[in-house]
């Protein structure tokens, strides 16, 4: 797609990309391809870890003056789902300022993108996709009156599913890339960039959370050569492991805390990470901890989160670990009541956002229905065994799916009520499929010739199966949150495109970092071309006049002193 040439209409052969929908996360085939890739990424990563491989490219340090000492400077994460909340974000981003509870925020002279660019896995055509296009319609061009924006990205895991092929391909490499109007330098998938004032910002590539492999170690050595007493950082990291329930997440950061940056005397009053996709800062008078995962992924839940953290975590078992500091939650969007009003969503939107799952549901209903009618008849008539093979095939594979469920690898370490829910989610879904059953036999279809039955049960009652198997899935998910389990699933049934954020930072002329953390409360659905605006670096698509985006400030802007 040329630039200078504007689209008048959301086509995509205009557009130079597709407009996405929202990943359907409970789709069969999607979690069987996204687990593929993602065991495969796990296994052969350790062979070929392109980290150090990257050892061989240029190792520069970067630098981000801003105008006259001062810089505006964006961090965004967790982009490239859906096209309307990606867009509603990428679209606030670009314009030339906003405007925020009385305060006008210049947009961000160099934009930090934190990690899970795109979803579910990564590749060039999700790139273009759920990425590049958005975000080049969002500023197609360079402004007209000012130097052109730079933008460094940090990967996390998504963006290593294909071994971070495409991640480089975009972002990495001698010659510059551009993302639309903002242009990218770096040379590795982690990076160090000078700010004003003895401001630095560090971004760590943890891969799949391991460690830090040695050439990154050797480069971010090579860079603290530069710091001193006076010198502050702001640390960007792939997920907030602080926060987590597993400790040896935080032992990366804990020793590059120890090691990197303590000799040097420097200190590090920020961090900052995306991967939970919701916005929370927890507070300590030494540093604060901000996670800002709303760039356009569906939203997570707020509400379970802990009041108070120990940092590093009690349970790290690294014998130097840093002293513990005790956190306060200071802020969090969406707020704890609408997080926990947001749940009951699940028994509305889980079939819709994922039409293939209840589908699966319904089909495997129906053959477990089938076997239990045709255990129960063979008793009756020919007093055999209740259990016969289809009936115990079909149970082991109920079971199994309901177990696996309940132990999906998401939300920290299992335990036996994992597996006390999964098992009795199970014997749920067969009560199911016994009511089922009996329902049955009671109906003359099951006394037609062969193969009628069967396709009577799959016209008719497989779409019933199906409602009723899922709104059973969906209390399950509703219920475990309650006891930590399946929290995550809970929300990604839902698809919750609302509740975006990201951060705006300033660095005034005296030093001192101010954070505006923007919520942006509904993103837009209903969009529009521009092709008669004046300028050429305006954005290409627009809100519509009654549909434009909801932000506002998530709380008052946090200062850290200079």
């Amino acid at each position: 797609m040329d630039p200078l040439r504007r689209p008048d209409r959301l086509d995509p052969r205009q557009l130079g990309f597709t407009p996405q929908p929202q990943v359907p996360w409970l789709s069969p085939a999607l979690l069987l391809r996204t687990g593929l890739r993602t065991g495969l990424a796990m296994v052969f990563g350790a062979y070929l870890d392109k980290r150090e491989l990257q050892g061989a490219l240029p190792s520069r340090s970067y630098r981000q003056p801003g105008d006259n000492g001062e810089l505006w400077l964006d961090y965004v994460a967790d982009t490239g789902d859906g096209f309307d909340a990606t867009y509603s974000v990428a679209y606030l981003l670009a314009q030339p300022e906003l405007a925020v509870d009385g305060e006008q925020l210049p947009r961000g002279q160099t934009l930090v993108m934190g990690g899970d660019l795109v979803y579910p896995s990564a590749s060039m055509e999700k790139y273009e996709d759920r990425l590049k296009g958005p975000f080049t319609a969002a500023l197609p061009l360079p402004p007209e009156d000012g130097p052109q924006p730079t933008l460094y990205a940090l990967p996390a895991n998504h963006d290593w599913y294909d071994g971070l092929t495409a991640f480089l391909r975009v972002f990495v490499g001698e010659r510059t890339h551009h993302v639309g109007g903002w242009r990218t330098e770096q040379t590795r998938s982690y990076f160090a960039v000078q700010l004003p004032h003895n401001w630095w910002l560090f971004a760590l590539d943890e891969a799949f959370g391991a460690y830090l492999d040695d050439p990154q170690l050797v480069y971010f050595e090579q860079v603290a050569e530069q710091l001193g007493p006076d010198d502050r950082i702001i640390l960007v990291v792939p997920a907030p492991n602080w926060s987590k329930q597993d400790p040896k997440g935080y032992d990366t950061i804990d020793y590059f805390l120890r090691k990197v940056i303590g000799p040097t005397g420097a200190r590090v009053p920020m961090m900052v990470a995306g991967d939970q996709h919701y916005y929370a800062r927890y507070s300590h008078p030494e540093r604060e901890l901000f996670t800002c995962g709303g760039g356009g992924a569906y939203q997570t839940a707020t509400h379970t989160l802990p009041e108070q953290l120990t940092v590093p975590p009690p349970r790290t078992i690294v014998r130097k670990a840093s002293p513990p500091r005790e956190y306060e939650l200071a802020a969090r969007f969406p707020e704890q009541a609408r997080s926990r009003r947001l749940t009951w969503g699940v028994f509305s939107k889980l079939i819709p956002r994922n039409p293939g799952f209840a589908a699966l549901i319904g089909v495997i209903q129906t053959l477990l229905m089938l076997a239990v009618a045709g255990a129960a008849t063979q008793t009756s008539i020919a007093e055999e065994r209740l259990f016969t093979i289809p009936l115990l095939v079909m149970v082991v594979l109920v079971m199994g799916l309901s177990i696996g469920l309940a132990c999906f690898p998401t939300g920290g370490p299992k335990t036996a009520r994992h597996l006390l829910a999964g098992a009795l989610h199970g014997l749920a879904q067969i009560a199911l499929a016994v009511a089922g059953a009996l329902l049955w036999l009671a109906l003359p279809f099951a006394t037609w010739h062969w193969p009628l039955p069967l396709l009577a049960a799959f016209l008719l009652y497989a779409p019933l199966a199906a409602l009723v198997g899922a709104q059973l899935v969906a209390g399950y998910l509703w219920l475990g949150s309650w006891f930590g389990i399946n929290l995550n699933e809970l929300f990604a049934a839902q698809g919750i495109e609302d509740n975006k954020s990201f951060l705006r930072l300033h660095i005034a002329g005296d030093g001192t970092l101010t954070v505006y953390p923007i919520g942006v409360e509904k993103v837009c659905r209903r969009w529009r071309t521009d092709p008669d605006a004046e300028q050429a670096d305006a954005s290409w698509i627009v809100p519509t006049t009654a549909d434009t985006p909801r932000y506002r400030l998530i709380e008052s802007p946090v200062q850290i002193p200079g």
